[in-house]
Formats: structure tokens, sequence, C-alpha cells
């Protein structure tokens, strides 16, 4: 079983997010620890990331939500480590109108082949990322792309609890990694 590095998004997984829920029911769970939530710095992310991944006794699985689906590209450019594979959720669009100007060092976002197995949850009706612009970022990517239908940014704010559809996408894609 691998281990796995939740990288929740601007502002952090709050309290009834599914990421905290499953870091609650699963021990196998490690939160990344950027030094701000609010201010996002990319150098420090990316850090903090590599961080995360070294301190695994084996390549982990990265699940990420939004703006963290972006740092996932970017470090994946700059460190070599390491890491069995990434669940991509609710990726956002940094050229997007909604996209928070303090997240503009996420920007531009690297379009190249992410070199480790990649899977992207989409929402048809997510504020932050349309999906014409999702279903581009997963071929420039070759992630694979699941499109649930209208879960908003599938966030806390989608009213998803601890998201069991989710999770049970999140241990398919697992399952189908190398030990």
């Amino acid at each position: 079983m691998h281990d796995i590095i939740t990288l929740p998004g601007l502002g952090g997984s709050a309290e009834t997010h599914w990421q905290t829920l499953w870091e609650r029911n699963d021990t196998r769970f490690t939160r990344f620890q950027p030094a701000s939530w609010d201010r996002p710095e990319l150098a420090d992310w990316e850090q903090s990331l590599e961080q995360a991944v070294g301190r695994c006794a084996k390549p982990p699985v990265l699940v990420a939500h939004s703006l963290a689906c972006l740092l996932v590209a970017h470090w994946a450019t700059r460190f070599p480590s390491t890491i069995a594979g990434a669940f991509l959720v609710a990726v956002p669009d940094p050229d997007g109108a909604n996209f928070p100007a303090e997240a503009a060092a996420f920007k531009p976002v690297p379009d190249r082949t992410l070199r480790f197995p990649s899977l992207i949850i989409a929402s048809t009706d997510d504020p932050f990322g349309r999906l014409d612009k999702t279903q581009q970022r997963a071929r420039a990517w070759k992630s694979g792309l699941i499109v649930l239908g209208a879960l908003g940014h599938i966030n806390a704010s989608s009213g998803l609890g601890d998201w069991p559809q989710g999770r049970a996408l999140l241990d398919a894609f697992s399952a189908g990694l190398s030990r």
C-alpha cells in the first residue's frame, strides 16, 4: 500500500473538506505543509512538497485539490523525486476569470507530459475551471480524465462530506499503480 500525501489548495482544506476527512480516517494520509495556505508562494509550496515526498519510505500517491494540482505540474518539472502517481481533483484554469490573484506565481502552468501516472477528476460546473480547459490540460499532461457531473469545485461547499465516490476512485487509481 502506498503512503498518500494530501495537497490542499488555496486556504487549505477546512474541517468538512473531503481531504481533511480522509486524513482523519486513514493513517496513510499526511498533509504537506507550506508556509502559508492563504499567500501561496510557488517555490515554498514546491519545497514543502519535495520535503513531504522525501519523508515517505516508498513513492507516495499525491492527492491534490485545486491550486495544488498546478503545484504538482510545476514540482514535476523541477524535482526528480519519484512518486507513484497523482490524483488531481478540480484543476483550475489559471487564465480563468475566477483564478485568485494571490496565486499568480503558479502561472504559466507547465503543459508537458507528467512523468508519472495521473488522473484528473472534474466537475461540469466548476467555477474555477471550465471543462474544455480541463480536457486540454488532461491531454497536455497525458492524464486520465473522469468527469463526474455538476459538483461545483468538488470541495466542502459541494456538500460531498467524506466523498465516498472520490475515495473509491482514488482506491481504484492507486490499485493500478506500481508497488
